[in-house]
């Protein structure tokens, strides 16, 4: 994490969005969010996502990001207030141990759930991915949309650009193996599939199921 914290104010600059930034593009429309929706954006960084999200759930609705970086989370709220973001809260907290008792600070009651949850190319970065999806999970109401946004090596005529995305997930700490999505989606009904960029953008959208029911995933679109 501490290189977050060193380069929070440079992090937009050098996070190669012209790149990324497809996977939010194609997630945040997909979880089908409505005006006043709560939606959950763990590791959300410097608060990439949250004009995303904000024009879905309008001022009614409610964004929380959440990321360990206090730093990060310092350029995030300087964003949202310069964009007139009032309903935009951050939490700076630890995803794989998030409770609704981190979330008092940003005015959620304590059986408020939300109606959504994101994460962007946060899983990989995290020792115990499946701890922060149990976590997340715990504060979703039942049917609750969930994106998953991440990465793998890239694929097919693309597989030539594999030793620069393994470099880049490298010096971000990323964990380009990990596919977190695949965890997730256990827990998921109605999944729909995205592969982007030559297979190195994974994404994957679905809603929460009743514990105990498997996932259904449907046929991966491809574009990019």
């Amino acid at each position: 994490m501490q290189k977050y914290t060193t380069i929070a104010r440079w992090y937009d600059a050098v996070s190669a969005e012209p790149v990324y930034g497809v996977g939010r593009r194609c997630a945040v429309p997909a979880l089908g969010l409505r005006r006043g929706d709560r939606v959950l954006d763990v590791g959300c960084g410097t608060g990439l996502n949250v004009p995303l999200l904000r024009d879905r759930v309008g001022d009614e609705g409610l964004v929380v990001g959440v990321d360990r970086s206090g730093e990060m989370l310092d350029v995030a709220r300087g964003k949202a207030r310069a964009a007139g973001h009032e309903r935009a809260a951050f939490v700076e907290a630890d995803a794989t141990r998030l409770t609704r008792a981190d979330l008092g600070a940003a005015g959620l009651g304590p059986s408020d759930d939300f109606d959504a949850v994101i994460f962007t190319y946060s899983l990989s970065l995290m020792s115990d991915p499946g701890g922060a999806w149990d976590a997340a999970r715990r504060l979703l109401r039942p049917g609750a949309g969930v994106a998953v946004v991440d990465m793998q090596p890239p694929t097919g005529a693309a597989v030539l650009l594999s030793p620069a995305a393994r470099l880049a997930c490298r010096v971000a700490g990323s964990d380009i193996t990990a596919r977190p999505w695949v965890t997730v989606e256990e827990d998921l009904h109605d999944v729909r599939r995205w592969s982007l960029r030559g297979g190195h953008v994974q994404v994957s959208v679905g809603r929460l199921t009743p514990q105990g029911r498997p996932g259904r995933p449907a046929p991966c679109a491809r574009g990019g």
